[in-house]
């Protein structure tokens, strides 16, 4: 407090003081004075903060701190109170000589302070003395809180062979205590399990590999550590904290054969990708790093070959090619196995491979007879006779006992009937002639078998071509159609001819021709060969005459070179055609038709007019049998009329007129005299009366309603302008009965109709009609 502000305070004091608390006037006269004089006192109040710390506790309130005014004579005039959070209850004031105590026990983790004011009043008059001041009261802290690893357990892994000093995890531990205040909570961290393959921080709590280690020898490690709080201090809290390590592998290891020296073997019998045997290299890694590739090394690997299991990583030495016990019967080869992936860091440690010897017996096995070849070519002539040698095949039993063997031919009987084979030596000959034309290869099977055990069986395919002869003339390749005409002139190529021979030449064919010796002589045409297989035939004189001779039969001589060269002799038809000197092939083979038929023009029109004359009598008889067939009235039918109406309820009553149309019965050109029906039988009218009683499906109905029909289509007495309605059954046990007018005309049997006048306005008229009826015949 400032010394003005301390005069002020005095002169205030000095005011107030003469006057008396039981005089009115003089207290609010002072009052007024005194709050006049505070508004002109400038008071700085500055406050420190209190402390209180927290978890104390005694019997009796503890003392924090002391509040006094300047103006405070400890006369005990003045009176110190204290309001704001907690005041009254956790803190106390002295109201004589303003000193706080606090009575409760204090925890800074929830509330770390109190906001709270102070003011001196007069005792007597409650006035105050100085303005209310605001003050805060802080918990000081102790160490009443442990450490704590919220994230633990915790788990890292680590590459093995790792650095020393490499990082592995961070562990971190919380202290709920005031880090502002003291070393409550500031941690220290230790390692109580782990050494001395990790290392700990002790400020940041980061773990470090503190030397390498081989995942191989150990691949989990189990690392405790310790929190401290106080540094370490005596008196401090802990807490621990385990931290699980493994380490990851690395390709480190190569891998190695369990044994140096395997021993299998295989049947000569076996076929080829046959199992020999399993080899298996063990690598100490895993995954990817334990991968492995086997080899064979050396000459065997033609024989054998090995594959890799990757799920097992064992190498399966497999059959390459067929093995013999008689031609060598143990191998020794080298595998090899490498790892896949190759860590590049430890080259340096050497390969990453490893080699072993696989010795291989072969066993002996009865095996088939075997063909001194896979399979034969041989030949023969086509001329050759029945009984002629074609070849021989050989075949040999491999094992040691040496088994004599039978052959035979296993085709079918066509071939059997061509060919035979001697079962002891393998010689194979014709049982008849071979036509090349026919078949120019024969495919054999031929089978060895061993006489000792008949189950050795081997086949051989045997090729047999029949070489060709010149047997086959050359002839033409099709029938030509030549045609000359009449006024063609000398020199006129007319038709080009070529050749075709079914023997196998060879060289490429070649072929002659020429006109034939008994044509020589004849000046009509010429051959001239084109020395290209081919010939063409010119005409040798001006103008043919068809009347005269109307075909020409040309003998040509051709000839092949084969050896010896045949000969033959085709006749080229020429016929003569009446025509231009360009040859119209349609026209030309329309008049050679006529000519053989022995018919001219003039005779082939009058032909084909008779037989459209008779056509047209056959049709005209047709259509007069088909008028005389037409019913007699055949100008009336289109008014012929009828009208099947289907009834599929009872009507609609007298008002039902749209069922059918009278009026087109009543034409009166139709009109005819009427006739009375016949009578209907007794025995129709006993159907009738069964068919009341029964279903719509019996058969007494249909037999009715075909009776009537027939009844009406034979009566000769009815026009055809009737209209049959037929109606369907209404059931039995109606009490209404039947509505059908059939028959009543005829009925003998007297029937009353006094129930339709009780049936109601509606079936007025109907009773009065049948009433009426009944009261005529009475």
């Amino acid at each position: 407090m400032n010394c003005s502000a301390l005069v002020s305070l005095v002169l205030i004091l000095v005011q107030l003081w003469p006057c008396s608390p039981s005089t009115q006037n003089c207290g609010a006269q002072n009052t007024d004075q005194s709050f006049k004089a505070l508004q002109r006192v400038k008071r700085g109040w500055v406050w420190e903060p209190l402390f209180a710390t927290e978890e104390q506790t005694s019997e009796v309130p503890v003392y924090i701190g002391q509040m006094k005014s300047d103006l405070d004579k400890q006369d005990g005039n003045l009176k110190y109170i204290l309001t704001g959070e907690g005041a009254g209850s956790i803190f106390i004031i002295d109201e004589y000589n303003g000193k706080i105590y606090v009575t409760q026990k204090l925890d800074r983790e929830k509330k770390p302070f109190y906001t709270l004011r102070a003011q001196a009043v007069y005792r007597d008059t409650q006035l105050p003395v100085e303005p209310e001041s605001e003050f805060v009261i802080k918990v000081r802290d102790v160490n009443d809180h442990e450490p704590q690893f919220l994230d633990g357990p915790y788990m890292a892994t680590v590459p093995e062979m790792s650095p020393e000093g490499t990082s592995v995890i961070q562990v971190t531990a919380t202290d709920g205590d005031d880090p502002s205040y003291g070393n409550g909570a500031r941690l220290l961290y230790s390692l109580l399990q782990g050494q001395p393959y990790f290392s700990v921080e002790p400020q940041t709590g980061v773990i470090r590999m503190a030397s390498q280690m081989d995942r191989e020898t150990k691949d989990q490690y189990l690392v405790i550590i310790q929190a401290k709080d106080m540094v370490g201090q005596a008196g401090a809290f802990s807490a621990t904290a385990t931290v699980t390590i493994n380490l990851s592998d690395i390709n480190d290891n190569p891998p190695k054969f369990q044994q140096q020296l395997y021993y299998m073997s295989v049947s000569e019998e076996a076929p080829v990708g046959t199992t020999v045997g399993k080899i298996l290299a063990e690598d100490s890694d895993t995954g990817e790093n334990a991968a492995v590739t086997y080899f064979i090394e050396g000459e065997s690997s033609d024989v054998f070959d090995i594959i890799t299991n990757n799920e097992t990583q064992e190498g399966i030495i497999l059959l390459k090619k067929r093995v013999d016990y008689e031609g060598k019967r143990r191998y020794r080869i080298q595998a090899k196995v490498v790892n896949r992936y190759i860590d590049d860091r430890f080259m340096k440690e050497g390969p990453f491979e490893d080699k072993t010897i696989v010795k291989i017996n072969v066993e002996d096995a009865d095996e088939p007879p075997v063909f001194t070849s896979e399979n034969y070519v041989m030949e023969i002539a086509e001329e050759a006779v029945s009984g002629s040698l074609v070849g021989t095949v050989t075949a040999r039993d491999p094992d040691d006992d040496d088994s004599p063997v039978r052959y035979s031919i296993v085709n079918g009987m066509q071939l059997k009937r061509l060919f035979s084979i001697d079962e002891h030596n393998g010689t194979i000959f014709t049982t008849k002639p071979l036509d090349r034309e026919a078949a120019s290869w024969h495919n054999l099977t031929v089978t060895a078998t061993e006489t000792r055990n008949p189950e050795k069986i081997s086949e051989v395919n045997v090729h047999i071509q029949v070489l060709d002869i010149n047997d086959h003339a050359p002839e033409f390749p099709k029938y030509y159609e030549t045609f000359v005409c009449e006024n063609a002139v000398s020199g006129q190529l007319i038709q080009t001819i070529s050749a075709v021979d079914q023997d196998d030449s060879p060289e490429s064919h070649r072929f002659y021709y020429s006109l034939a010796e008994e044509a020589t002589n004849n000046s009509h045409f010429t051959v001239k060969d084109n020395q290209d297989n081919t010939a063409g035939i010119f005409t040798a004189k001006s103008g043919f005459s068809k009347q005269q001779q109307f075909s020409f039969y040309l003998p040509i001589l051709i000839l092949d070179n084969g050896t010896p060269p045949l000969t033959s002799t085709n006749t080229l038809t020429i016929t003569v055609c009446d025509c231009n000197t360009e040859v119209n092939i349609i026209y030309c083979r329309y008049g050679a038709f006529l000519h053989a038929m022995g018919l001219s023009t003039e005779a082939l029109v009058a032909v084909l007019a008779c037989i459209l004359i008779f056509l047209v009598l056959i049709l005209a008889i047709v259509a007069i049998r088909k008028q005389r067939k037409k019913t007699p009235f055949s100008e009336k039918m289109e008014e012929f009329r009828e009208n099947i109406v289907r009834y599929d309820d009872e009507g609609g009553g007298e008002e039902d007129t749209e069922a059918f149309d009278i009026t087109a019965l009543r034409t009166r050109t139709v009109m005819r005299t009427h006739r009375p029906r016949k009578k209907v039988t007794t025995e129709i009218h006993s159907l009738y009366r069964q068919s009341l009683q029964v279903g719509p499906d019996s058969a007494i109905f249909r037999q009715f309603i075909s009776e009537k029909l027939e009844e009406a289509n034979t009566d000769p007495s009815v026009p055809p302008y009737d209209s049959l309605q037929t109606y369907a059954f209404e059931g039995a046990g109606s009490l209404a009965g039947s509505l059908s007018s059939l028959g009543s005309n005829t009925s003998d049997v007297d029937q009353s109709y006094d129930y339709l006048t009780d049936w109601g306005p509606h079936f007025k008229q109907l009773a009065g009609m049948y009433t009426s009826h009944r009261s005529l015949r009475d």
